[in-house]
Formats: structure tokens, C-alpha cells, sequence
């Protein structure tokens, strides 16, 4: 599926095509809708430079339902 975002509403927005696909990477990873690898595909940057981004904007890449999860396999798998 492709979405056309005109240019009308990149001109209203102040926004370049990168820097839309940028936002809505942004908001889809903040609701858990896109993983890292998938947002920063989406965002049509690479891994580390999504992460920065994200950092700029004091989004956690790993955040405590993220830590609380892993110490649950940890404890299913006898590791912990």
C-alpha cells in the first residue's frame, strides 16, 4: 500500500518528505505500532541515526515494560 501525501501538506507543515516520514516513524514507534528496525526503515534511516533522533527527542528506545519483559524470559529460561 502506498500513501500520497501531497505537496500541500508538506507546504502547510513546513516540512520536507524526509522529515514527515520522519515524524510518522516517530509516533508509530512511540505507540508501539513500528519496532526500531521498522521505524527507522520507515523513517529511510539508518538504525543508529533513528536512535539519535530519538534520543533528541527523549524518546527511550528500551523502557521499563521492555526491562520488566526480559526479566520474565530470563526467569523462564532459568537464567535469572
Amino acid at each position: 500500500m502506498s500513501i500520497l501525501i501531497s505537496d500541500e501538506i508538506l507546504t502547510l507543515t513546513h516540512m520536507t518528505e524526509p522529515e514527515m516520514r520522519q515524524e510518522i516513524a516517530v509516533l508509530l514507534f512511540q505507540k508501539r505500532k513500528l519496532s526500531l528496525s521498522q521505524a527507522s526503515r520507515f523513517a529511510q534511516m539508518n538504525r543508529i541515526a533513528f536512535q539519535h533522533l530519538l534520543a533528541s527527542r527523549e524518546i527511550p528506545v528500551y523502557d521499563l515494560e521492555d526491562f520488566e519483559k526480559d526479566i520474565r524470559n530470563l526467569q523462564e529460561m532459568g537464567r535469572l
